[in-house]
């Protein structure tokens, strides 16, 4: 813990460095730089610091240390055969949606999804108790009873994970508010929360985590004449998450090669703006997952709201574009992206509100305010993804890269973010360590996944 946040005290001497030549910069940008600094945020963060960071922390939790990322064995790998001629009830509880559907494999392998269903995801409308809690997934997933024997449950939350594929909830994360669920295993739960409803045939219920269901359906689909030397799964949506397969560990007891949940959003050993504090206080976990409330999209609309928020009450903007900013009571992270988009648009809030009152210095500003916290997120993203590649000891064949699957609309559509993490894996990937990859995307990927690990036991 400490080396890693020795990393972070060097880069930010480096930031202080950034603050002695701030005067050097274009006009434009100089009043907009030095408003960072003065609130601490690190404009372009150092993506070497922050990898190095990260495998120190990775390291030591595998070999049993406290530290920030969970680091959860799931005892699991990839499947060596695909599935077929079998079909499997498959339930994502994500940061948002509940979605439910039943996953058939015909001979050939192929998937088909029918009954799909999606509602809210307990918990986030209002408190519920444990009973409650459960009984809201039952009526979820009623249409599909006794329609196969297995359920592939892809749980989106901290889980330490059994080896008989159950998994034990550590906490709840994205503003889910069950705590009496904390601490249950999760599928013997559900089990018998059906069973108690009438449900006859259901055998097992396979717990897993939205990255590893990611992982395994880019095991699951490689693009005709592709090989893969591994596989990595992330999330950046609502949340953020990683996983990857960790090769045998000959100095850990009991520790054979398996895909490991890293829960990246919890790592600490970052520089928090004034912004990042000032939304930290107002969640229902302050002072814990601070990269996640850094990157995620549960999160980077508030962050950037801060920011605009402290840039209007400190003169950054003129009187009017600011007198409109501070009227504001919220500013989502799609109307944020909106604005990076489009600036110049009047179809979203923020575009509206800058075409009745900002100047075209007030224009760039708030895009720069905003495109800097989108960039940090990519930043921190490619850093995540960059350990798991070093960490899982592949990709030193560019004719079998390491696999990386991405699933979230944070990632997919938010202003720039995927086209700079690939830039930025290119240079910390291949150009510094001479390591190859290529990163992916499928439909229906955490379906997919989730219903291969509902099968893996057959």
């Amino acid at each position: 813990m400490q080396s890693a946040l020795f990393l972070y005290a060097a880069d930010r001497a480096r930031h202080s460095h950034f603050r002695r030549v701030v005067l050097y910069l274009n006009p434009m940008n100089r009043a907009v730089s030095a408003f960072l600094a003065k609130h601490n945020f690190i404009r372009h963060i150092d993506i070497d610091s922050v990898i190095d960071a990260l495998l120190y922390d990775m390291n030591s939790g595998l070999h049993g240390q406290k530290v920030y990322q969970d680091m959860i064995r799931t005892y699991s790998n990839p499947p060596e055969n695909p599935a077929s001629d079998k079909s499997v009830i498959v339930i994502d509880a994500g940061g948002t949606n509940f979605r439910s559907c039943l996953v058939s494999f015909n001979e050939q392998g192929k998937a088909s999804i029918d009954f799909l269903e999606k509602t809210k995801m307990p918990g986030v409308a209002k408190a519920l108790s444990r009973s409650d809690f459960f009984d809201e997934i039952a009526s979820n997933i009623e249409h599909l009873k006794d329609k196969a024997e297995s359920i592939g449950f892809c749980f989106s939350y901290p889980m330490e994970i059994t080896d008989d594929g159950d998994g034990i909830l550590i906490r709840f994360t994205k503003e889910v508010n069950a705590p009496e669920v904390v601490g249950c295993r999760i599928g013997e739960t559900l089990k018998k929360t059906l069973e108690a409803r009438g449900w006859k045939k259901l055998r097992r219920v396979t717990l897993l985590n939205d990255t590893v269901a990611a992982l395994l359906a880019g095991a699951a689909t490689p693009d005709a004449g592709k090989k893969y030397s591994s596989y990595i799964g992330l999330i950046l949506g609502t949340g953020l998450n990683a996983a990857y397969i960790q090769p045998k560990m000959p100095d850990v007891k009991d520790f054979a090669k398996q895909i490991v949940v890293c829960e990246s959003g919890k790592f600490g050993a970052i520089v928090c703006s004034d912004f990042d504090d000032a939304l930290d206080a107002k969640t229902l976990s302050p002072g814990k997952y601070r990269t996640e409330k850094q990157c995620s999209g549960g999160y980077l609309g508030d962050v950037a709201f801060e920011a605009l928020k402290a840039a209007a009450e400190e003169g950054l903007f003129g009187k009017a574009c600011a007198k409109r900013i501070l009227a504001l009571s919220a500013l989502s992270l799609v109307e944020a992206d909106a604005f990076l988009h489009a600036p110049y648009s009047t179809n979203a809030s923020l575009g509206a509100l800058a075409a009745e009152s900002a100047s075209d210095e007030d224009y760039d500003r708030i895009f720069q305010l905003l495109d800097a916290v989108m960039e940090r997120s990519a930043r921190y993203a490619a850093a995540i993804l960059a350990a798991c590649v070093i960490q899982s000891g592949e990709g030193k064949n560019a004719s079998r890269p390491v696999c990386i699957l991405c699933n979230g609309s944070t990632y997919f559509k938010t202003h720039m973010l995927a086209r700079r993490v690939h830039g930025y894996l290119e240079e910390a990937l291949t150009k510094e360590r001479d390591l190859y990859w290529e990163i992916i995307s499928r439909e229906n990927d955490i379906t997919l996944g989730a219903a291969i690990a509902g099968l893996i036991e057959e």
